[in-house]
């Protein structure tokens, strides 16, 4: 191969190694031919059609295979190649992918951060032309005042000078005592165009011409602060409007703001009419920081009020409950209605036997023990067709409370006294809740059947309480009766219809409900459920109500048989579910308008029983929290934590626990409630070290397992004595024993003696009683008691014996006390302790 010169140079022709001449070329013109030897690299390609039958080309020739390798095992390899490859070639597209993101992010951050440089140096350049502007207006003022000085002495010094150049100089600014001319046109460009960067010197309706910039945004034009944009288009368009003759503004009402003491600001905004943020906003501005959601004082939103424009009614708390009705009824509204009948008397004289008999239902069979528990109300019709709602009082004398409840509803009272058993305290009791309640009494001579009854007894007995029966001559009418025959039921029956129709009992059921909770519990599934009797007014599904310091939406009502009704009239006992609470038993129900008068009342009244009982607690002066510091110290106390069933037991039960103790030792309910038994009752236990007592209730599974890890005690009670005997014996094993003393003898000290390695010992004679080692020792000077204590040795002759009889001579020696002389009494005593009980 010949290059253009004809001189040959290196190439490359055919494969294998071939010879060939290099000529090289040195300094100085100076060359040499080498001879070198080029050679080829072989490559191989595979044949078409080589190898085996059937084989396949793209897997190579099976005769250059390594041994040992399968057409299957090549393929299954040139397969992995191919995958290797091809995801290289997807990992390089997502790094191509990635990297620009990167890199659209890195250019999007330089973007941000030149944006940011650039509003940074116009905000500093409009600062500066604003400062420079400031600064040209101080010196032109301090100008302009510096020649209307110097005019004005110019003038003072000559008068009549000015006249004649006045037309020539028109226009013209006295400075330094020469005339100065008016402004050149450049100057007056600058100002014009000054003006129209900011406000038309013309103009006096603020508006801005052209554009808004930043920087007449931020100099604010004239030192001060511009409307923002969206405040001149407003503007603007009220002009619009003003000018075409459209809407103008409504006339602002004038509203009677009622104020209370005290007042969350949006509630107070939203009585007013007015925006929240505006009342806020007023706030800030007379020096108070608040938020919508907390409470001002009368005197401070009275102002607001004024500053708006509208009138206060002052009104007081206890005002938001003048919105239950309390409107006497007309006498055409009035309709006849069911009386109330309340079964008292002494326990186990056959209450809710008698009125088992009288309803045909077993509900004495419900009962843990025969003993009403809790209050129950039924309606029984009579064969006459009239409608009698009777009141079950538990007997028990923990519940005296809750008969004095139920004595506050009735209109007939039916005293229960069995006639084997006569008049018992709680008997006496139930009279006395009668005539507090002033309701007139029927007496229930019970248990006529058994042989051992005696009548007559009864109605002498009754004599001593101011109770005389008709066949006594009085006005109380008596009835002799047995549940479990039967007899004199009818008459019973007879004597409350009649007793009814003199009372003429009438109510109005068209009005608003009001009704009486008889009693209240926490059921799971249903929650909070009032038993209530409708005293007045018809109670019906979807009234809004207030009970106490609950309140709630009636969702459902039950009647005595578990049916669900729609409504209830005067003297209907149901179960009203949809409380947002347990009530307390005895809380009046008042149905009312809206719920959110009822949420107001219920919180007025939460609030006013926290105050009263912040205030019993602040009564209590400084020395009366140390007296009590002081006798608590020596107290012991049982605390326990009650649940049960419904609110009437729980609150008998606390009140039986109060009446635990003595001076020395006493019952703390840490709480109680209705319900079951949950978590947080047994942390409350476990942190005061607490049993938990549930009476007919259960604790769920959460409670049981924290109960076990914790170490807290559980236990359950269906029956009220069992509660009272067990926390009353618990609370005796923390009275202290009681330490006996018995005197056992006497002795008489004859002489003393000083004995080595003992010290004194007294020669003594037993002058009464016996003298025992073990004993307890005190020495008697002149009938004072001058040591008490034990004895070192007690000895008879050289020996050390266990005891000395009357008569006999011994030594004593007491224990670190050597102060003994001759005369001096010995009194022997023993010590034991005695197991203290409550009674």
């Amino acid at each position: 191969m010949s290059n253009d010169d004809g001189k040959k140079t290196l190439g490359v022709r055919g494969g294998g190694s071939r010879p060939g001449n290099v000529k090289q070329s040195f300094s100085h013109g100076r060359t040499k031919n080498v001879v070198v030897e080029t050679k080829r690299k072989r490559v191989v390609v595979p044949k078409t059609g080589s190898g085996k039958p059937g084989s396949n080309p793209a897997l190579g020739d099976p005769a250059r295979r390594p041994k040992g390798i399968s057409d299957a095992e090549m393929e299954r390899r040139l397969k992995a190649v191919q995958a290797a490859k091809a995801r290289e070639v997807e990992e390089a597209a997502q790094r191509e992918a990635d990297e620009k993101a990167r890199e659209e992010e890195r250019q999007r951050r330089r973007e941000e951060i030149e944006q940011k440089e650039r509003e940074e140096r116009e905000r500093e350049e409009a600062l500066k032309a604003k400062a420079e502007e400031e600064e040209r207006q101080r010196r032109e003022a301090e100008e302009a005042k510096k020649a209307a000085a110097e005019a004005d002495k110019a003038a003072r010094a000559a008068p009549a000078a000015a006249a004649p150049g006045e037309d020539a100089n028109r226009g013209a600014k006295p400075v330094g005592g020469r005339l100065k001319a008016a402004p050149t046109n450049e100057r007056n460009n600058n100002t014009d165009r000054d003006d129209r960067g900011g406000r038309g010197k013309g103009r006096d309706d603020g508006r801005r011409s052209g554009k808004l910039t930043l920087n007449q945004a931020l100099s604010g034009g004239e030192g001060g602060r511009q409307k923002s944009l969206a405040a001149m288009k407003r503007k603007q368009e009220r002009a619009r409007q003003k000018a075409m003759g459209g809407n103008q503004q409504r006339e602002k009402v004038v509203r009677d703001v009622q104020l209370p003491e005290t007042i969350v600001v949006s509630e107070l905004a939203n009585r007013m009419a007015e925006r929240v943020a505006d009342v806020v906003k007023a706030l800030m501005q007379n020096g108070m920081m608040v938020t919508q959601n907390q409470t001002i004082d009368a005197d401070t939103a009275e102002l607001i009020i004024e500053d708006f424009g509208h009138k206060v009614v002052r009104v007081s708390d206890a005002d938001v409950e003048q919105v239950i009705d309390s409107v006497e009824d007309k006498a055409e509204d009035l309709k006849s209605r069911p009386p109330v009948i309340t079964i008292m008397g002494h326990v186990d004289h056959g209450k809710t036997s008698l009125l088992d008999a009288i309803r045909n239902a077993k509900v004495v069979a419900g009962e843990a023990g025969g003993i009403t528990q809790h209050i129950g109300a039924y309606q029984v019709k009579t064969d006459s067709g009239s409608m009698l709602t009777f009141l079950d009082t538990p007997g028990h004398a923990a519940f005296t409370s809750m008969r004095s409840r139920g004595a506050q509803v009735t209109d007939i009272v039916v005293l229960v006294v069995a006639a084997d058993d006569a008049v018992m305290p709680q008997t006496v009791e139930a009279i006395n809740h009668a005539k507090a309640a002033g309701v007139p009494m029927i007496v229930a001579i019970n248990k006529i059947d058994k042989p051992a009854a005696d009548p007559m007894r009864v109605r002498t007995a009754l004599l001593q309480h101011e109770v005389i029966v008709e066949q006594l001559s009085g006005e109380v009418q008596d009835v002799e009766v047995s549940a479990v025959t039967g007899q004199g039921l009818d008459e019973l029956l007879e004597a409350i219809a009649l007793q009814a129709e003199i009372l003429e009992l009438k109510a109005n059921p068209e009005r608003a409900a009001q009704g009486a909770v008889i009693e209240a519990q926490l059921d799971v599934g249903r929650g909070p459920v009032a038993t209530v009797l409708v005293q007045n007014g018809t109670l019906r599904q979807g009234d809004i109500f207030v009970v106490g310091e609950q309140y709630g939406k009636v969702r459902a009502l039950i009647n005595d048989k578990g049916e669900r009704v729609k409504e209830a009239g005067p003297s209907v006992p149901v179960e009203v579910l949809g409380l947002n609470g347990t009530p307390e038993a005895g809380d009046v129900l008042n149905v009312v308008d809206t719920e959110a008068q009822a949420r107001e009342i219920a919180e007025y009244r939460e609030q006013a029983a926290k105050d009263k009982r912040a205030a019993a607690g602040a009564a209590t002066t400084l020395e009366q929290l140390m007296q009590k510091a002081k006798d608590d110290k020596d107290v012991s106390e049982l605390p326990i934590v009650v649940k049960a069933d419904v609110q009437g037991s729980a609150e008998a039960i606390v009140q039986a626990m109060e009446k635990i103790g003595n001076d020395e030792v006493r019952v703390r309910v840490l709480h109680y409630g209705v319900g079951a038994i949950t978590e947080s009752d047994i942390g409350l236990a476990e942190a005061s070290g607490a049993p938990v007592l549930g009476f007919n209730v259960r604790a769920n599974a959460p409670a049981r397992n924290s109960a076990n890890q914790k170490g807290v005690e559980i236990r359950y009670y269906s029956v009220i004595y069992d509660l009272v005997d067990d926390v009353k014996a618990a609370a005796s094993g923390l009275l202290s024993n009681e330490i006996r003393e018995t005197f056992i003898g006497y002795a008489s000290i004859k002489e003393v003696f000083k004995v080595s390695n003992v010290g004194k010992v007294a020669g003594c004679l037993v002058t009464e009683g016996v003298a025992r080692r073990s004993a307890g020792v005190r020495l008697l000077r002149d009938d004072v008691v001058i040591h008490e204590g034990t004895l070192k040795t007690l000895k008879r002759f050289k020996d050390e014996v266990s005891e000395v009889q009357s008569g006999q001579e011994c030594g004593m020696a007491f224990e670190n006390y050597d102060d003994i002389r001759p005369n001096d009494v010995i009194e022997i005593f023993e010590r034991e302790e005695v197991t203290r009980t409550l009674d």
